[in-house]
């Protein structure tokens, strides 16, 4: 085996570890919210549920083509069938807020809290679009 291979295997031996260990620390956060908030039922769920995609992450990166594609970031095809949902999912959330928006208007409550989730990703859309087109 050359030097070469060995380099691309440590490469990927420990980004598969990037998406379960995101996980975990998330799963650590909501413990630390949960605990602070005095809610110990959502501390210890939430890491329980963390802890879960964390392991499910980690045996179906060894099994799935899919998740190990996803996971490692080296299979154009992979990313580019994810770059198209990441966007599919995003239009929904979008359109989910516009509607959350629309309802409580309608009920004559306060809109603000979704305003201000649509207004924080029209920036957010607003400034990949100037980054990405200065970049190209």
């Amino acid at each position: 085996m050359s030097t070469n291979e060995n380099a691309t295997r440590g490469t990927r031996s420990w980004r598969r570890w990037i998406a379960p260990g995101f996980a975990v620390l998330c799963g650590l956060v909501y413990v630390a919210g949960g605990w602070y908030g005095g809610d110990r039922v959502f501390a210890l769920g939430g890491l329980a549920v963390m802890l879960v995609i964390a392991v499910v992450l980690l045996v179906l990166g060894r099994t799935s083509e899919t998740v190990t594609g996803l996971l490692d970031r080296r299979d154009e095809r992979i990313n580019s069938i994810d770059g198209t949902a990441t966007v599919f999912a995003g239009m929904t959330l979008m359109l989910a807020v516009l509607i959350g928006f629309v309802v409580e208007v309608a009920r004559g409550q306060d809109g603000r809290p979704y305003a201000m989730l649509a207004t924080i990703a029209g920036v957010a859309y607003v400034a990949a679009i100037v980054v990405l087109r200065a970049r190209r």
